[in-house]
């Protein structure tokens, strides 16, 4: 076919598959829908085209997959999440679908590489970081594993910003990813649902009936669905994402326009539009809090007026909604979620309280993500109320029912009462998210076994004794799919090679390369793969940065979101240590090493920031120093995000996993990096602790404080004067940093930073700091024996199956949904 053949369109059937098939479909979308002749498309083009075939290829699955959820009335999970880090969907859809061939193939012939296409896809700008990486992860595997299910959130205009580095300092640009449209979407104005804000509540009294609440609201927006299809490993099943766009009733004030205030009459379609414009609004301001709460119910309402819709459609009788559908809110910020549905069986649907009680705390889920009191969510009542009236006063009746029933049927004492209370009284009056979720759902999970041990013990102790069934763990996991097949073809196309390629459909198989950790021609290769793929990331590093990055050297790599909990600077501290040393000691035969991070500062916290400006500063004197020649390189990579990660991830030799213990939840970069054969150094922190007894103590490497030691130390003391003052590799880093060395136009940039390490480690930066640098320097000498460090990687590789997210989604339906194969009806 040339490109100047007449296409014949009786031929564009989009279910074969075959590379002429293919080709005939892609140039039928080239020419009828993006109207370019192949001769003169630009590489967008190809892209667009590309995608509308591989959508159609979805189509009919996702249909059918629908239908089979209707026909059998299966029970439906939906999972409520502000945060879905998608990324790109082109690859994730071919791969699944095994379209990889013929797409390639097809393509090829008319001079595009499928590479090249792929790479010109924005990502999805719907997350931040790990939160939100894991709800994807959790849709895919959701679709793979056969649990029907939908996806709830936001369609971020903007979503979370853009990364740029000036200066060494971070500055924050809208991620504009829907400025060309998004072919993956679809458009459905029948499920639209009005939301209110504001206003009053009246009680309306009928003759022979109980008093009911009517809510009024003062304003109302519309939300608007916007579906994506979520498809399966072999495409077997399509599942939803369902994103909501918020529009005024009212695009423009007509009268106020003809009357000359152009402007002015925007304004409501302007506030309506700002709700899902961009994610995470800095909240360090009262509008900032105010935009932040109207999102999250904004979406939650929406959702559940959808859910309930819905069920109605197929079931008929309300009473049945748990039964039918379970509901899991990922973290607090869905919260609401549990007020607004007894608003809406109690108030629109007329079910009395105690029954939509039982309905409400059977139907939802709640999963925690956190241990850090300020991050459970926590909201004014005075905003609260103004803005959602009628839920305060659901939510003071529910606080009233859990009080009264903790203290005369549990004995609880005043200490007690006030820390299960749903509004914390002893700091200006606010409504806790955290305590909501929890009383509203029938099962409370952790993501690691630490972390959902922890739970017990200190933010939710009170509720724990409370209910002391409700709480369980739900380890996370990440999907293979995406995190070795995709992101490493090479990896995957040896071990298919060594194994066979079973571990494809079941991820436990892999475990079968373990015993060739001992063949020395499969170490070989695996170490060829790695090679490669850091030789990639080296290439990526040039191009965005102009630095040279030596592939024979170790690439130790921490790329999270910045907070001082993670402890980046843990990790510069002793890149500025290391540096010191090396120009002390050039006689000694140090591991040349690249130190790689990557990570956004919430645009409000003002310390990460200064962590990256840190890294910065430190990159610019060390990487121009030619003393170091090539032993130590640091490098910044900006605006982190899912399509840097799949480059990032497999070129990884050193995973650093060094949050202070007993602060991390799970992680699941962690989980990626192993999968991909990096070694890890981190904490016995979140889900660490379970891959320390999947991997084997001799394959990762621990250090530093356990939890239980971390708590004991901040109840004594936390100033780390006196370990820096014992230590003089510690003292002269943070001398160097702290004198402005690395900031000479500056010299106090960093004087604040350092000095509060000397009066309160609270991160346990010092504390840890020995035990840290000790470890690396014992991976230095493992870097030096390449049989050894590789055999261990392989090890990493062939024991982290059990991190999968189809494990995790499988013990989700299970225990806590009952929902998808082998659910008891």
């Amino acid at each position: 076919m040339s490109a100047t053949t007449p296409l014949d369109t009786s031929k564009l059937d989009p279910r074969k598959t075959d590379p002429d098939a293919v080709a005939r479909q892609i140039i039928g979308k080239l020419t009828y829908q993006i109207g370019k002749r192949p001769d003169e498309a630009r590489k967008y083009d190809w892209l667009r085209a590309t995608t509308l075939v591989v959508r159609d290829h979805v189509m009919d699955r996702w249909f059918a997959s629908g239908d089979r959820i209707a026909e059998s009335g299966a029970k439906e999970v939906c999972y409520l999440s502000m945060e879905f880090l998608i990324g790109r969907l082109l690859r994730d859809a071919i791969n699944n679908l095994g379209l990889s061939k013929p797409v390639t193939e097809a393509l090829a012939r008319y001079g595009v590489q499928l590479d090249m296409v792929e790479l010109l896809e924005p990502d999805a700008a719907l997350g931040n970081g790990g939160l939100g990486r894991l709800a994807a992860c959790f849709m895919e595997s959701m679709a793979s594993t056969g649990v029907p299910g939908y996806g709830y959130g936001i369609r971020y205009v903007h979503g979370f910003f853009r990364q740029e580095i000036s200066d060494g300092a971070q500055v924050e640009l809208p991620e504009s990813w829907l400025v060309h449209g998004n072919p993956w979407e679809f458009e459905r104005r029948d499920a639209t649902y009005e939301i209110g804000f504001g206003g009053h509540v009246t009680t309306v009294h009928e003759s022979g009936k109980p008093a009911r609440q009517v809510w009024r609201p003062a304003e109302r927006v519309l939300a608007v669905a916007y579906d994506t299809p979520m498809v399966g490993w072999r495409g077997a099943q399509v599942n939803t994402l369902r994103l909501w766009s918020a529009q005024a009733v009212d695009p423009i004030l007509l009268d106020a326009f003809n009357e000359g205030d152009h402007i002015g009459a925007l304004v409501e379609s302007n506030k309506a539009e700002s709700i899902t414009r961009v994610l995470y609004p800095a909240d360090s301001h009262q509008a900032g809090q105010e935009l932040r709460l109207r999102q999250e119910y904004f979406f939650s309402s929406a959702s559940l007026q959808d859910i309930i819709k819905r069920h109605i459609a197929r079931h008929g009788d309300l009473k049945t909604l748990h039964e039918k559908v379970a509901i899991q809110l990922n973290d607090t910020h869905p919260a609401v979620s549990v007020a607004e549905l007894m608003r809406l069986l109690v108030d629109i649907h007329g079910i009395a309280w105690a029954e939509a009680w039982q309905i409400t705390s059977k139907t939802f889920g709640y999963t925690n993500h956190t241990l850090l009191p300020e991050a459970l969510e926590h909201w004014p009542i005075h905003l609260f109320e103004r803005l959602l009236p009628r839920q305060m006063q659901i939510i003071y009746t529910i606080n009233a029912e859990i009080i009264r029933h903790a203290a005369q049927e549990k004995g609880f004492n005043d200490a007690q009462i006030a820390a299960i209370s749903l509004i914390d009284e002893g700091n200006g009056r606010r409504v806790r998210m955290g305590q909501l979720a929890f009383v509203g759902s029938h099962a409370v999970n952790g993501v690691s076994a630490l972390h959902t041990e922890l739970m017990k013990e200190t933010v939710f102790h009170n509720l724990h004794e409370l209910y002391p069934d409700r709480i369980q763990n739900k380890t996370n996991g990440v999907t293979p799919r995406r995190w070795l097949m995709e992101c490493n073809p090479e990896l995957t196309g040896l071990v298919t090679e060594a194994i066979g390629p079973a571990f494809l459909d079941d991820i436990e198989k892999i475990s079968e390369i373990d015993p060739l950790a001992d063949d020395a021609a499969f170490v070989e290769k695996f170490a060829a793969v790695k090679r490669k793929k850091k030789e990639a990331l080296a290439a990526l590093i040039s191009e965005r940065l102009a630095i040279q990055v030596d592939p024979n050297a170790i690439f130790d790599i921490q790329v999270k979101r910045i907070h001082e909990y993670k402890r980046q600077l843990l990790n510069i501290i002793e890149a500025v240590a290391l540096y010191d040393q090396i120009r002390s000691h050039p006689e000694k035969n140090w591991a040349p090493r690249v130190k790689i991070f990557a990570g956004k500062a919430a645009p409000s916290y003002a310390q990460a920031r200064e962590i990256i400006n840190l890294a910065n500063d430190v990159a610019r004197l060390v990487n121009s120093d030619p003393v170091v020649r090539d032993l130590l390189k640091v490098v910044f990579i900006p605006n982190y995000n899912v399509s840097a990660a799949e480059i990032i991830m497999p070129a990884a030799d050193l995973s650093e996993q060094i949050s202070t213990a007993g602060l991390e939840a799970s992680g699941t970069g962690n989980m990626k990096f192993a999968l991909n054969g990096a070694l890890t150094i981190g904490t016995l922190d979140g889900a660490n602790v379970e891959m320390k007894d999947h991997i084997g103590d001799e394959n990762i490497f621990i250090f530093g404080l356990t939890a239980p030691e971390v708590a004991q130390r901040r109840r004594e003391a936390h100033s780390g004067r006196s370990i820096i003052e014992a230590n003089p590799i510690l003292r002269e880093a943070l001398h160097a940093i702290s004198s402005g060395l690395f900031c000479p136009e500056a010299p106090s940039r960093y004087h604040g930073l350092i000095s509060n390490l000397y009066n309160n480690d609270w991160w346990m930066i010092c504390a840890d700091f020995e035990a840290y640098w000790n470890k690396q320097r014992e991976l230095d000498q493992l870097f030096a024996k390449p049989r050894e460090w590789h055999s261990k990687a392989v090890h990493n590789t062939a024991r982290m199956a059990w991190f999968s997210s189809d494990r995790s989604i499988r013990e989700y339906a299970k225990d806590i949904w009952q929902a998808g194969p082998g659910a008891v009806a």
